[in-house]
């Protein structure tokens, strides 16, 4: 009789291929996870920026004496919340890109006007 074939210890090129495409779906999912969740805040954000402008728009034209301190508040409220709704539009990995590909052919440029410095010169 002969011996049972054994597995052999070290992965196949399919089961390599699964392998990463389980990782790639992964973070495929981690990142729209972390894109619902900007989604989310931005939304909040808003909210909370377009009821901070209504209190502030009333709180204007109050006579009452402590309404500067209030309005000081929450125009640095606003403040914070703006700058939180702009970050929103740049990030690094938005910028990945074109930010390589002007290196890529700023680089190239700055070496072809040199290549044509030289015959000219």
């Amino acid at each position: 009789m002969k011996p049972p074939k054994q597995l052999s210890s070290t992965p196949s090129g399919e089961e390599n291929q699964d392998k990463e495409f389980e990782q790639e779906l992964l973070e495929v999912e981690q990142a729209l996870v972390a894109v619902k969740e900007r989604y989310n805040q931005v939304q909040a954000d808003k909210t909370r920026q377009r009821e901070l402008q209504q209190r502030f728009r009333r709180l204007r034209h109050s006579k009452l004496p402590d309404v500067k301190a209030e309005l000081k508040q929450i125009k640095q409220q606003l403040e914070v919340l703006e700058i939180n709704l702009e970050s929103q539009l740049f990030s690094w990995r938005s910028l990945k890109e074109p930010f390589w590909q002007a290196i890529r052919f700023g680089g190239l440029g700055v070496i072809i006007g040199w290549l044509l410095k030289s015959v000219a010169g």
